[in-house]
């Protein structure tokens, strides 16, 4: 048996294909027909960009609301409330893993779970810029405290602050500056002429180029409580976002070089196999994808083929990402920190400007 949910079908005449093919095997309503409006809780809707690019929007406005009421409604049972307006998911300086209030009874437990859950789903829909903060809540599941769950509150004190964002995804090709990512020669490297694998079975490119550019960033030893750091990385297909990433990461790494290098690898990989994703699709990936940091250690490491590894330690985030870059996968270089926005996905960020200059990459609040 086979059991679907939601599916959104895209092609140039829908109406002859439901009709003659799809009707024959299933019950198809009349409004299935036409443009989207609905997908996984989000609402779909045609808008045009300031450039007059019209292209296509996801708002999770309406769940996040649902959220929101479901959490005031458990609120006003004891006669709380959700914390006045805010600005940021989390207090000033807060750190869930320093949390020393009393652990949860199990049913307040079981809450706080399944408040997480709802969470990650409301990142799904496309709300990274809380991405990194549910990322960090969801790692104490196992025990989570009064002071846990409080922060939870204040989450969905900023979603209904805040619930109106809307993620944009523009087709229009990115300004890039193709003269910070320059092409050097391998061929005296370790690697040798090495060229990019493609799939012997891929079919034949249609459409447009896609450009794809990543950005990617790691908080050194951002836990307190075990020193490990976190990834955080943002990819995009044109000015379109597809993928928001925040993880702590597993081993703990003595410098920012490591944290950075670790960071790296784990965009990249995500990188190869996504470039295998979009040719099996027919989508020309001709041009390498470019990457910003900005850790400037790590990218002259990776960019300069006689560069010498001086940590042992980071020995296979240093020759996967190099080996990559000599067969002109991926090309580096570097962006300031304070204009990376893959930084939200490193640590909690304050309201205001900040906040604002990240989200507009890829989120706009109406």
């Amino acid at each position: 048996m086979l059991y679907t949910d939601d599916i959104l079908t895209i092609m140039e005449e829908p109406e002859e294909f439901i009709r003659k093919e799809l009707a024959s095997y299933f019950t198809i309503k009349e409004k299935s027909i036409g443009p989207p409006t609905q997908y996984l809780g989000n609402k779909v809707s045609q808008v045009t960009m300031q450039n007059g690019v019209k292209c296509w929007s996801f708002s999770s406005s309406q769940y996040v609301q649902s959220a929101v009421k479901n959490v005031e409604d458990y609120l006003s049972k004891t006669g709380d409330k959700l914390p006045i307006r805010n600005k940021s998911p989390w207090t000033s300086n807060y750190r869930p893993e320093c949390d020393i209030t009393p652990e949860l009874s199990p049913t307040k437990a079981a809450y706080y779970q399944s408040l997480i859950g709802v969470l990650r789903w409301i990142v799904e829909l496309g709300r990274a810029d809380i991405c990194m903060e549910v990322s960090a809540m969801a790692s104490m599941m196992a025990s989570p405290r009064e002071g846990h769950l409080q922060q939870l509150f204040q989450m969905f004190s900023f979603l209904k602050a805040k619930h109106n964002g809307v993620m944009v995804f523009d087709s229009s090709e990115p300004s890039i500056d193709r003269n910070l990512f320059i092409k050097e020669d391998w061929s005296a490297a370790a690697y040798g002429e090495c060229v990019e694998e493609l799939p012997g079975n891929m079919p034949e490119p249609r459409g447009p180029e896609m450009i794809m550019r990543a950005f990617v960033d790691s908080d050194h030893a951002g836990d307190t409580a075990t020193r490990r750091s976190r990834t955080g990385f943002m990819i995009f297909l044109n000015n379109s976002p597809i993928c928001w990433f925040s993880k702590r990461q597993t081993s703990v790494e003595t410098s920012s070089f490591g944290s950075e290098f670790v960071a790296m690898k784990l965009c990249c990989e995500y990188i190869r196999g996504l470039r295998y994703k979009l040719r099996m699709m027919g989508i020309s990936v001709s041009e390498p994808t470019f990457v910003f940091g900005d850790n400037q250690s790590v990218l002259a490491n990776v960019t300069k083929p006689h560069s010498v590894l001086k940590k042992k330690s980071s020995s296979i985030a240093y020759h996967f990402v190099r080996e990559g870059v000599a067969k002109d996968e991926w090309r580096t270089t570097y962006l300031n920190t304070h204009l990376n926005p893959s930084d939200m996905l490193t640590k909690s960020l304050p309201g205001g400007e900040k906040r604002t200059l990240f989200t507009s990459y890829f989120l706009h609040y109406l």
